[in-house]
């Protein structure tokens, strides 16, 4: 017999001892109430339902096999030809996304918002393949709920879409503080409150201003705040046309002008 069919006359049997001491209207009324639970489209408490997306087919079968394997977790998708579309994720009611990194943090970015955009309803588990600070932190800006390195053992990933569906973050403890310094940064980085009244610049506009002043490139700037470099470029521009500088030099010499850098 196996483990499946072990598990499922186990939670049968307690059905069936209510409806022999209370009769026939709780049997029907339990019938009735797990009718109304599918038709009703809610989540299944015991077992997520997880899609594996994974570029490299062994890689996916491997994945989906250890989930499987739990006898806790119910794999989706394991036939789609494609990593994943958002159709087949809202069509089978998916829970958790586990998203292998598709070695692009640009294509992974991208992934994660439209999961994000498209079923925010879905939970995203991510295996990265670079683990560092900047890649972390732009995935998480970007919606993910947990994040696990390359080398992650098969606990750790049958572990992690646990704690996701339970609704706690999953990441390394070595990439926890870097959580820790990120919002340190930017309660501290931008330097003057009044700025956003008299020039118009947003709080994200005012904390570019010193990394401007100190000759930062724009990938230097994205990657001190999780960001593209295209939206730095965007803040660029918009702080131009606000305070009517012709460059980034004609920006520094605005705020100096104006009392807000030494």
């Amino acid at each position: 017999m196996s483990t499946a069919i072990r598990r499922s006359l186990q939670v049968s049997e307690p059905v069936r001892n209510r409806v022999n001491s209370n009769g026939a209207r709780q049997a029907n009324s339990t019938a009735g109430e797990n009718a109304s639970r599918e038709s009703s489209g809610l989540p299944r408490a015991l077992k997520p339902r997880v899609f594996v997306s994974a570029e490299n087919r062994l890689l996916k079968e491997a994945l989906s096999r250890m989930l499987i394997k739990s006898g806790e977790i119910e794999v989706i998708g394991t036939e789609a030809a494609e990593p994943f579309q958002t159709e087949d994720l809202l069509r089978e009611k998916v829970d958790i996304l586990l998203l292998s990194s598709r070695g692009s943090r640009d294509e992974d970015l991208a992934a994660i918002r439209t999961v994000r955009s498209a079923a925010p309803q879905v939970l995203i588990l991510l295996i990265d393949v670079a683990g560092d600070e900047t890649d972390f932190l732009q995935c998480i800006r970007a919606g993910v709920r947990g994040y696990l390195p390359r080398d992650a053992s098969s606990e750790d990933v049958v572990e992690s879409v646990r704690a996701v569906q339970a609704g706690k973050g999953v990441c390394p403890g070595t990439l926890c503080a870097a959580l820790f310094r990120y919002f340190e940064r930017e309660a501290t980085s931008f330097p003057s409150a009044s700025m956003r009244q008299r020039l118009g610049l947003t709080r994200r506009e005012q904390q570019l201003i010193p990394l401007i002043a100190e000759g930062l490139t724009n990938k230097e700037i994205a990657n001190r705040f999780c960001l593209s470099e295209q939206t730095v470029k965007n803040h660029l521009y918009r702080m131009k046309q606000k305070i009517g500088a012709e460059d980034r030099l004609g920006i520094v010499q605005v705020c100096r002008t104006q009392g807000f850098m030494i």
